[in-house]
């Protein structure tokens, strides 16, 4: 795909191959965020592990310290009490048989997130083949199956983000907006990075973080010395 003029420029205004210290490496990712909208930023880890073994996933979920900067359409599947705790916490759309129904017939998938109860996820399984490549599926390693149904929406709603590594061992998460200070970032970036590290698998060999890049939705990423980390 061919970038546009402002991206090469983007580009040549630095050294790509540079690997920044994390003080130095937020700054530079904001001066490149010139859109016009309040970019994303996201951060692109790559792990020394082999995501086809069972003994080398990493996967979970945090509280970003200032959240995303993006709301978030929060749905829950429960049933009795459950479902007034979830209304109660601010869930966007909460229900049982129905809102299974709703994504099964109508194809329905107008939210951002799904929280299940344990006892509804006999039901909710059965959506595996629709919500598993939307990244919809509850899990209890991100703690979206849970009984905690209010922590689970306050906490999504305050800016919980998931990682998990893709087929090419790669865990890309958001860490904030162009329009968050530069400590902001950097603390939510600092969060995201310490659980990953704690999350290192025993069986996981050699240097863990291969590569971590920064970028914002329209700019070049911005490489991270991986060894500062």
């Amino acid at each position: 795909m061919n970038k546009g003029k402002k991206y090469q420029d983007l580009v040549k205004s630095y050294d790509k191959q540079e690997l920044f210290d994390i003080d130095a490496v937020i700054p530079q990712v904001k001066k490149l965020a010139t859109a016009k909208f309040d970019e994303t930023i996201e951060m692109h880890i790559r792990l020394g592990v082999d995501s086809r073994h069972a003994d080398q996933q990493v996967r979970g979920a945090v509280v970003l310290p200032h959240g995303t900067g993006k709301s978030v359409k929060v749905l829950v599947i429960a049933k009795g009490d459950k479902l007034k705790e979830a209304e109660e916490a601010g869930a966007d759309f909460f229900g049982e048989d129905d809102m299974i129904d709703k994504i099964q017939k109508e194809n329905w998938f107008d939210f951002d997130i799904m929280i299940a109860t344990p006892d509804m996820m006999g039901k909710v399984g059965r959506l595996g083949r629709v919500l598993g490549p939307k990244g919809l599926m509850p899990n209890p390693k991100s703690g979206t199956v849970t009984m905690d149904v209010a922590k689970a929406v306050a906490d999504t709603k305050a800016g919980k983000v998931e990682y998990r590594l893709d087929k090419t061992n790669i865990i890309h998460v958001i860490i904030g907006k162009a329009s968050f200070s530069e400590e902001q970032l950097k603390e939510n970036m600092m969060v995201i990075l310490d659980a990953i590290k704690k999350a290192k698998p025993a069986a996981s060999k050699g240097q863990y973080f291969k590569s971590v890049t920064l970028a914002s939705t329209m700019s070049p990423g911005v490489k991270v010395n991986p060894g500062k980390i």
